[in-house]
């Protein structure tokens, strides 16, 4: 039998020798049956080494919301890289860019730029305490901030390390973390609102700010209940916390405001990665002025050489604007693909007795694949999410689902880019088809 990841298999043993385990994020390590190569992609579409050819919702992690090799911003960028690709200075670019955000997010009085989420999600703690002068941070548990040793306290710890119902345990997931700094953190529960307020009145006077992703998008896809963004408001202002929407994933997913214009919300902090770039190594910190006011006066130290960097910035400017020319059509479009494809997914899975259960808004959702014997109804936090899902059956389906052209990200998150037509979801729920058909067929429990 042909083997159709033949190629990748050869580039990654070759990788092996080169490269630590291979690959440069540990989580691509996931990826059954290799971790796989890719030559191209085109909008809603990407080609491996050996000529597979996918219906993308992995879409970069989320960061290509609009699409592969989007022509406007191939342009942008190589029109950039002629004139410079690095100052370490200042540019007009940097004010365009900023100046968008401005008008695009209501929180976004100033701006500052990065490289990376994970270095705005430790600018902006480093702010909160240097604003507030406490010396905690409240973050909810399964929530991913980044992979540094601040952002990963708390994230998807194992049924055996859950800790109480009323503190969840704050461990980390990887050795070599500084000690100290799990004790600079307070985890609670997400989607319970009475939890968090015990929490807040238990920490009361030494909490910073509280950091949250408006929809949780990496364990699971869990929607905030009624009451729970209002809580967290009430609890900032009453406390004098900063609060801190983690818009990696959702930010501009979710229309030009971001999730917090989508459900009605102002942050005093936002971090803002992935889609602010489409696919280059761009990132920012945006909030009130007042909230900014270390970092404008210099107390709070806020660096980086690539900072403002010009060819990640003229990727970013195409990407605003591409958002704003959508208007009032965004995210609703994509929401209606989304919804079709998790129906559609529905539908197979019920046909072939498979107990798959889309969650999410559309644009973006997750697999649940539960566990046998496992409740029904949606999935409210990371407990009942690590409890209801079925990780191994997914990872089966998935690779079915890969075989046949269709790729989805390994922990279950499908993407929606703006690339993606109608036409693609049709043609995808084709090909899953056969792949839910030969899952239930091969499916055998551990």
């Amino acid at each position: 039998m042909t083997d159709r990841y033949a190629k990748s298999r050869q580039l990654y043993e070759r990788a092996t020798r080169s490269i630590a385990a291979g690959v440069n994020s540990g989580i691509r390590k996931m990826e059954q049956p290799v971790p796989l190569y890719f030559q191209r992609g085109e909008g809603p579409r990407v080609w491996d080494v050996d000529g597979n050819e996918y219906i993308d919702f992995q879409i970069g992690q989320g960061a290509l919301l609009y699409g592969h090799a989007p022509a406007g911003m191939a342009e942008a960028v190589a029109k950039q890289a002629g004139l410079g690709t690095h100052w370490a200075a200042q540019s007009e670019l940097e004010i365009d860019v900023a100046e968008r955000l401005q008008a695009m997010i209501p929180s976004a009085e100033l701006v500052r730029f990065n490289n990376s989420a994970t270095e705005v999600v430790m600018s902006a703690l480093r702010l909160a305490r240097g604003h507030t002068g406490k010396p905690l941070i409240l973050k909810f548990e399964g929530s991913y901030h980044g992979w540094s040793d601040e952002g990963l306290v708390g994230y998807a710890p194992p049924p055996d390390k859950w800790g109480d119902d009323e503190a969840p345990t704050k461990i980390h997931p990887s050795q070599g973390v500084i000690p100290e700094v799990l004790d600079t953190f307070v985890v609670a529960r997400w989607n319970d609102p009475d939890h968090l307020r015990r929490i807040v009145a238990k920490h009361s006077g030494q909490i910073a700010a509280i950091i949250f992703e408006p929809i949780i998008c990496n364990t699971c896809c869990l929607e905030p209940v009624p009451g729970m963004i209002e809580t967290i408001r009430e609890l900032c202002d009453s406390e004098g916390m900063l609060m801190i929407a983690d818009e990696t994933i959702t930010g501009f997913r979710f229309g030009p405001g971001g999730a917090q214009q989508y459900l009605g919300f102002v942050p005093d902090l936002t971090i803002l990665g992935k889609a602010i770039g489409g696919g280059v190594p761009f990132a920012a910190l945006v909030g009130k002025q007042s909230a900014m006011k270390k970092i404008i006066e210099g107390s709070v130290i806020h660096a980086g050489t690539l900072n403002g960097n010009p060819l990640c910035l003229a990727a970013s400017k195409w990407c605003l604007d591409h958002v704003l020319s959508l208007g009032a059509a965004h995210p609703q479009a994509s929401n209606d693909l989304g919804q079709k494809l998790m129906k559609g997914l529905r539908e197979l899975a019920d046909r072939h007795g498979i107990p798959l259960r889309p969650q999410g808004p559309g644009l973006v959702f997750h697999s649940v694949m539960l566990k046998p014997g496992a409740e029904e109804g949606p999935i409210r936090d990371y407990r009942d999410y690590a409890k209801r899902q079925d990780g191994a059956r997914w990872t089966h389906l998935r690779r079915c689902l890969l075989d046949d052209g269709v790729r989805a990200i390994e922990r279950g998150l499908w993407f929606i880019s703006l690339a993606h037509r109608e036409e693609d979801i049709d043609e995808a729920l084709q090909k899953a088809e056969n792949s839910f058909a030969r899952h239930a067929s091969e499916w055998k429990a551990p």
